[in-house]
C-alpha cells in the first residue's frame, strides 16, 4: 500500500493521471482538500475555488457523520445510520443551525470579499484529500450538479463504501488507492498535519 508524502504530492500524482482531462475549474473541500485542490489547479493550469460543506456528527460520536450540509443549507442524509441509531434529523436541527453557522464563516473568511467562480455549464474537478464515508463529498456533488456543473471527482484514497456513495453521481473519477483496510484518511499520508484557515487563504490567494 503506498503512502503518500504529503497532500502536495497526492495533488500531483492526481494532476498526472488528469492531464489529459477537459475541465474548466479545480474546486477544493477545506480545509484538506484545498492543498490537493491548489496543487491540481496550478499543475493543470486551471482556475481554483472551493466548496464548503460540513459534516452533520452523530450526538456523543462527533466524527460519525449522519449527513452532511452544503451551501444551499441542504442536507444529504445517511438514512441506514439515521434509522440504525434510531434519530430522526428533526432532533439534529441545532447541530445543523450550528454546522451552517460555521460553513457561512468559512466561505466569508477564505474569499475575502471574492465572489465565488460560476460553476454553471462547467465541468469541475472536485478535488478533497481522501474521503472516509463520503458524505461530504456527496453534500458537494449534489449541490454542484443541482447548480448545473458536470464533475470529475479526484481524490487520492476512498473507502470502498464512500466510493459507492459517490461514483454514480459524477461524470468520471480518479481515485488513486481504494484499500480495504480503511480507518482514516490520515493513516495514507507520511505527513498530514491539520491545515489552518490561514493556509486555506493563502492557496485561494495564489501565494
Amino acid at each position: 500500500m503506498e503512502i503518500f508524502k504529503d497532500r502536495q504530492a497526492a495533488g500531483e500524482l492526481l494532476a498526472n493521471r488528469l492531464k489529459n482531462t477537459k475541465a474548466d475549474i479545480v474546486l477544493g473541500i477545506p480545509r484538506g482538500g484545498v492543498v490537493v485542490a491548489a496543487k491540481l489547479a496550478k499543475d493543470l493550469n486551471l482556475p481554483f475555488d472551493i466548496i464548503v460543506t460540513r459534516k452533520i456528527g452523530a450526538p456523543g460520536q462527533v466524527e460519525l457523520a449522519l449527513g452532511a450540509l452544503d451551501p444551499d443549507g441542504q442536507v444529504i442524509w445517511d438514512q441506514e445510520l439515521l434509522d440504525e441509531l434510531e434519530i430522526e434529523p428533526e432532533e439534529l436541527k441545532q447541530k445543523i443551525d450550528t454546522e451552517m453557522t460555521e460553513l457561512r464563516r468559512r466561505e466569508k473568511l477564505y474569499r475575502q470579499g471574492r465572489s465565488p467562480l460560476d460553476i454553471s455549464g462547467k465541468t469541475i474537478i472536485l478535488a478533497d484529500d481522501g474521503m472516509a464515508t463520503g458524505s461530504t463529498t456527496l453534500a458537494a456533488v449534489k449541490y454542484l450538479k443541482r447548480h448545473g456543473a458536470k464533475i470529475i471527482l479526484a481524490v487520492p484514497v476512498a473507502s470502498s463504501s464512500a466510493l459507492k456513495k459517490v461514483e454514480n453521481e459524477v461524470e468520471s473519477n480518479v481515485v488513486l488507492q481504494i484499500p480495504e483496510y480503511f480507518q482514516a484518511v490520515g493513516q495514507f499520508y507520511s505527513q498530514f498535519e491539520s491545515v489552518t484557515d490561514e493556509e486555506v487563504i493563502e492557496l485561494l490567494n495564489g501565494r
